[in-house]
């Protein structure tokens, strides 16, 4: 046997007993240098496996290779053991003793409904999107494909603020499908939460500020189908597996062809109505593409985006949106 392989076992005991010794995951990072690291010990011994003779070196790098994988997993089993030491408390812990009390307060029926919104999303593979909430008119109107004429650009309908370059408040969650087109290459597959504001006076279906929700699905070969799919899906994880969906003609300017949904089930029966609107969709409008440097001879995708009060009033039935925003503590304690 040679003076190599001679040195093997000795070293290994060694460093398995240094491992052992080791008191906190610092020091075992520096045993792990010193045995197994580019300048440690069993990687020298590797480096004098060229002063072996020729027909001795494949017999010699096994052994050596096989005790170093041994070290390996030694030091794997104490980083283990060292991580759950450094987790435990380090006073003595009465595990019978009660545990404490949950946090006063719960979520607000909004975000109960928003977050059941954003979890029928996630379960089909969209991710959230995020944006800010004083935009320009590039991302709220001109990219969207919004003429300069159109009403929803008066100042009757839009809070402009007063300052130079004239930022608004946003009017819908469609900026952010802007700002996202923009920042990344297709394929696109998004949800967008968020608070939105109109001149809505506020009345028992209206309020100046609202939250709105809105899907974007931007792929090669996208039709009306996925869109039809993945409405009828989400509506049913929302208002449950009864709920029925039709679709109806109608103009949004960033979509062609633009579609308003119907929805009905149970709650609505209830309403004693047959069907209520909910949302509105479509294909994304090629413009819209253009505009944010997409090839629409390429890529199509549809939109879709629907208040979430609203979704929110049907499913709690609730008569009156300003209920959400009056903090009266005999009203949020219902949910």
């Amino acid at each position: 046997m040679s003076d190599l392989l001679l040195q093997l076992d000795p070293l290994k005991q060694e460093a398995v007993s240094a491992m052992a010794a080791a008191t906190d995951l610092p020091a075992l990072e520096q045993i792990k240098g010193r045995y197994v690291g580019p300048q440690g010990k069993f990687t020298a011994l590797m480096k004098q496996l060229g002063s072996l003779p020729k027909e001795e070196r494949p017999a010699a790098g096994k052994v050596i290779n096989a005790a170093k994988t041994e070290l390996e997993a030694t030091l794997a089993g104490r980083r283990d053991e060292l991580e759950l030491k450094a987790a435990l408390p380090k006073e003595p812990v009465d595990w019978t003793a009660p545990g404490r009390r949950r946090a006063i307060g719960r979520l607000h029926p909004l975000t109960q409904v928003t977050e059941d919104i954003v979890r029928a999303f996630r379960k089909i593979g969209f991710a959230v999107a995020d944006g800010p909430e004083v935009e320009d008119e590039h991302h709220v109107f001109d990219a969207l494909n919004t003429p300069a004429d159109h009403p929803a650009r008066d100042a009757q309908d839009t809070f402009y603020l007063a300052t130079k370059d004239r930022p608004l408040l946003r009017t819908h969650t469609s900026s952010v499908q802007i700002r996202a087109m923009k920042n990344q290459p297709p394929p696109v597959r998004i949800v967008v939460p968020g608070r939105v504001f109109r001149r809505d006076n506020a009345d028992a279906t209206h309020n100046p500020t609202f939250h709105q929700i809105e899907g974007l699905y931007v792929d090669k070969d996208v039709t009306v189908g996925d869109l039809k799919g993945t409405v009828e899906f989400v509506f049913r994880e929302l208002m449950g597996k009864d709920t029925k969906i039709r679709f109806r003609p109608h103009y949004f300017s960033y979509t062609e062809p633009s579609l308003e949904i119907d929805f009905t089930n149970a709650l609505v029966k209830k309403l004693g109505k047959d069907w209520l609107e909910i949302a509105g969709c479509g294909m994304v409008h090629p413009q819209v593409f253009e505009n944010v440097g997409y090839d629409p001879e390429v890529w199509s995708g549809w939109a879709f985006g629907f208040g979430i009060e609203r979704i929110a009033m049907i499913r709690y039935g609730v008569s009156d949106i300003r209920l959400f925003y009056e903090n009266d503590i005999r009203f949020l304690n219902q949910f």
